[in-house]
């Protein structure tokens, strides 16, 4: 008897066998490793170029590690300083206050449709569908905007257009509604708190993973945006990155393509324009922020995406 209780004992405590990795485990493995090396290959290839000499890339075309390397691809982006700098501000200002706006403006939106006891939540949610499905189009928006609205050549005009969008608002009120108790909301309701202290007390901490998740999105979509700039804004103080970026491109692309152009002009660029390179460095100065700022965000990105999605 004594020995059958130790060969238990001895069954309990002896580690259990590791699983065995299967055929379609390593497919999956093989198939997210072509993924990322497919997704990583051309940002290696966008940094590297920039640092290419252009004499190279005109021979040897674009390489992954090329045998001659250069600055002045980088350094004819870099000789629009002070403009470059200001319009570093102006997207960094468009991208923080068209973040916080529009995180603010979205989940109290959510936050109202996503109370059952509201009579006007299902009215808001089908108006907030509309925009999804019809769109008065770029004409009538500038029209808008500019003649009734009277907000050309205003930074405004870079923050309102993307500040509230249906997804966003459906990804905040889905984790609102599944992932935050409505026991608390009641017994916020219970000691007496209004609809604006239960938001801004309970509901907005416990929003935070979602928050971060929508706000990097929302980030992203001001920090590339360009078209609107494009279209309302004219004055070089107020342009952003983007649109400057593009103008130095257009500039480059002038030099190089008008026979017309004196050569003081040309000399005045250094000799040889480097047209891709400087084509890979404009890019890089782009999306070289967007590159910093997202591993700090991606455990909220991936939370704030998944745990409103599943209810429990």
């Amino acid at each position: 008897m004594a020995k059958l209780k130790r060969e238990n004992n001895k069954l309990d405590i002896a580690p259990s066998k590791e699983e065995k990795v299967t055929v379609g485990q390593v497919i999956l493995a093989i198939i997210l490793l072509a993924c990322t090396l497919f997704a990583f290959l051309p940002v290696e290839l966008t940094f590297v170029a920039a640092f290419t000499d252009e004499k190279s890339i005109a021979v040897n075309g674009f390489r992954f590690w090329p045998k001659d390397w250069s600055l002045d691809g980088m350094a004819a982006v870099l000789k629009y300083g002070k403009q470059l700098a200001q319009s570093y501000l102006v997207t960094i200002f468009v991208t923080v206050v068209g973040t916080f706006v529009g995180l603010l403006f979205m989940s109290m939106f959510a936050y109202s449709i996503s109370r059952k006891e509201f009579r006007l939540a299902r009215f808001l949610s089908i108006y907030l569908l509309i925009p999804m499905l019809f769109n008065g189009g770029t004409l009538s928006g500038y029209i808008v905007f500019t003649s009734y609205y009277g907000l050309k050549d205003s930074l405004w005009l870079l923050i309102l257009p993307l500040c509230v969008s249906t997804m966003n608002v459906i990804i905040l009120r889905t984790y609102i509604a599944n992932s935050i108790p409505g026991e608390l909301m009641e017994a916020a309701k219970i000691d007496g708190a209004g609809e604006y202290r239960t938001f801004f007390q309970i509901t907005l901490p416990l929003l935070k993973p979602s928050l971060a998740a929508v706000g990097f999105m929302m980030a992203t979509a001001y920090w590339n945006d360009w078209q609107n700039a494009l279209l309302y804004i004219d004055t070089d103080a107020k342009k952003p990155l983007q649109l400057l970026l593009i103008n130095i491109q257009k500039s480059i692309e002038f030099l190089l393509n008008n026979a017309n152009v004196p050569a003081s002009a040309r000399a005045a660029m250094g000799g040889t324009i480097p047209q891709y390179s400087s084509t890979m460095a404009t890019v890089l100065v782009v999306i070289g922020p967007i590159m910093v700022v997202y591993p700090f965000f991606q455990k909220y990105f991936i939370k704030g995406l998944t745990v409103g999605s599943v209810k429990g």
